[in-house]
């Protein structure tokens, strides 16, 4: 970790004079010299509604650091929407840029020899970004998050983007028409901020919030709403007396706190996202981590929050019930939260929770008492098989059905399995495979949002299954399993499946099979040979050379040397 700049620049005085006279350009007086450094890393853009509320939030930022005796210096990183890119070529990229911004953040910071950095992200993957850049760092540091969308309405009706998504498969099963289709894309997303369900980039705000990274009630705050910029000027405080209590990253990023995350998101009902990033935000601060542990916590921790996708509310919504203060302080007082986790405020969580009644409000129904959850245990399963030696992720609750077994249909690409669906080739009964989509295969694991929108909207919700090595959107719910492990680019047993094969897909066992003998397996085995990569330049080339597995985070920097 190198030297901070303002302690390089006190110490070694005249000899760093050429660094000061360049800080002088953007700003530097002779005061600010002896002013903590923090790095402002802004994921604004106007690539999509997640991001283009940030720059004001960036501002007020800026102005919290300064009002707290820091010097701010403000730069920029990337987004890909995944919104926009799914079902698109362009979603490769999506999982690519949660490494590139952690790089990017990781780059600026430790070039410059920040003293502190407060990242603000919008669209899901600036967030497990940012946090990774954090971990791998070390230095003080805040996550702010630049809020969620307010809900669309149509027909009385609140709407999110995965509405859109699900009209197109309602409107292929002929059950709307053109004119509704039009009216729910036209009307689901209605501004700033990110997609206001228990998707991904509400579950990571909550939980970067549980794990003592943001401070308390931001995670579900609206974007258009004054207490966000508000709350963002407060962080920029508050990281500033962190520098100056040398507060860090790994004194708030533990295996307890990390924990508490996961606690929260089995509670809220998360999405299927946060497992892989929570297994490389671990591995970047130290932190011994496994699919294993997922499930661990998921057999402890009900479900309390009826939210989207498969629940009634959105962010908005949980927020006027109490947000995620209210949630942790039920876990905590049941025995489910570590209370004596550090936060960024220099207080612990239980410190923080203080004065948070320990049931919910009676007057609202999106959080439920914890004598009547949503569902007695947590919602991630983790699933292990002969078609998952690894492991693979499932949403487990809000499914009808919860086993299913019937013929295999293979699909070697996301467009495939869609045009079948949508040709309404598909039959109650089939499990649906994609395979090739893995982090190396496709490359960038691409999410699965626009196939099983499509399955919910033609009804087929409760009577198909589909298992893929790619992801799925925080949006997805329904009989799907996905991160399948080992994938097929490395001749995982998806690789092998055949059409009409025999798959059993049993959420109460966690079980993922292809029930061929280990013989015929092994036969086939033998004759599979692997594919050529898909790119052999640029970043999803290089991507696909570093990538591990998906049960390990996916994570770029493992076994480097």
């Amino acid at each position: 970790m190198a030297e901070n700049l303002r302690s390089q620049v006190v110490t070694q005085g005249v000899q760093r004079s050429p660094n000061r006279a360049m800080l002088r350009a953007v700003g530097f007086t002779d005061e600010d010299f002896n002013k903590p450094i923090v790095g402002v890393a802004s994921a604004y853009s106007t690539i999509t509604p997640c991001n283009m509320g940030i720059a004001p939030l960036a501002e007020k930022a800026q102005v919290g650091i300064r009002a707290g005796g820091g010097m701010p210096q403000l730069f920029g990183t990337i987004t890909i929407s995944d919104g926009i890119s799914m079902g698109t070529e362009g979603m490769k990229y999506s999982l690519v840029s949660r490494d590139v911004i952690a790089d990017s953040i990781e780059t600026a910071c430790n070039g410059q020899s920040m003293d502190g950095v407060l990242a603000i992200g919008g669209c899901d993957k600036n967030m497990p970004g940012a946090m990774i850049a954090i971990a791998r760092m070390n230095i003080p540091a805040v996550f702010v998050y630049g809020g969620t969308i307010k809900p669309g309405h149509y027909n009385d009706q609140d709407l999110t983007v995965v509405s859109s998504f699900e009209a197109v498969g309602q409107y292929s099963a002929g059950k709307i028409d053109e004119v509704m289709l039009m009216a729910i894309e036209r009307n689901a997303c209605p501004g700033a901020g990110s997609c206001g369900g228990m998707y991904t980039a509400n579950t990571m705000s909550s939980a970067f919030e549980a794990m003592g990274m943001s401070l308390m009630y931001s995670s579900t705050m609206a974007a258009e709403d004054p207490e966000k910029a508000e709350n963002t000027e407060l962080a920029g405080k508050v990281l500033v007396d962190a520098i100056r209590n040398n507060i860090r990253p790994h004194d708030i990023i533990t295996r307890k706190s990390i924990e508490n995350a996961l606690s929260v998101i089995m509670a809220v009902g998360g999405s299927t996202n946060a497992v892989l990033h929570f297994l490389a935000i671990a591995h970047s601060a130290g932190v011994p981590l496994t699919l294993d542990d997922f499930e661990t916590i998921r057999a402890r921790v009900p479900v309390l929050c009826d939210l989207k996708p498969s629940g009634r509310y959105v962010a908005t919504d949980l927020h006027r019930a109490g947000g995620i203060p209210q949630v942790m302080k039920m876990l905590l007082a049941h025995g489910l939260l570590h209370g004596d986790c550090l936060t960024v405020t220099g207080q612990t969580i239980a410190e923080v929770l203080r004065d948070i009644p320990e049931e919910p409000r009676a007057d609202q129904d999106v959080i439920r008492p914890w004598d009547n959850p949503m569902y007695p245990q947590g919602h991630l399963g983790i699933l292990k098989g002969n078609l998952a030696t690894e492991g693979s992720v499932a949403k487990l609750t809000g499914i009808k059905n919860r086993s299913i077994t019937g013929p295999a249909r293979v699909f070697e690409s996301e467009e495939d399995c869609l045009a079948a669906i949508l040709a309404k080739t598909i039959n109650p009964g089939d499990v649906l495979v994609i395979r090739y989509e893995g982090p190396k295969g496709g490359p960038g694991m691409r999410e699965m949002l626009a196939p099983t929108s499509a399955i919910i909207g033609a009804g087929l919700g409760d009577s198909v299954g589909l298992i893929t090595d790619g992801r799925f959107s925080g949006g997805t719910y329904g009989m799907v399993v996905g991160h399948v492990a080992p994938e097929a680019f490395v001749g995982g047993t998806i690789a092998l499946v055949q059409e009409g094969d025999s798959i059993t897909i049993d959420a109460d066992a966690r079980l993922l099979q292809v029930n061929v003998s280990d013989e015929e397996l092994a036969a086939r085995r033998a004759n599979w040979k692997p594919r050529p990569p898909r790119y052999t330049s640029g970043v999803l080339a290089k991507y696909a050379k570093l990538v591990a597995s998906s049960s390990l985070g996916a994570v770029t920097d493992l076994n480097l040397f």
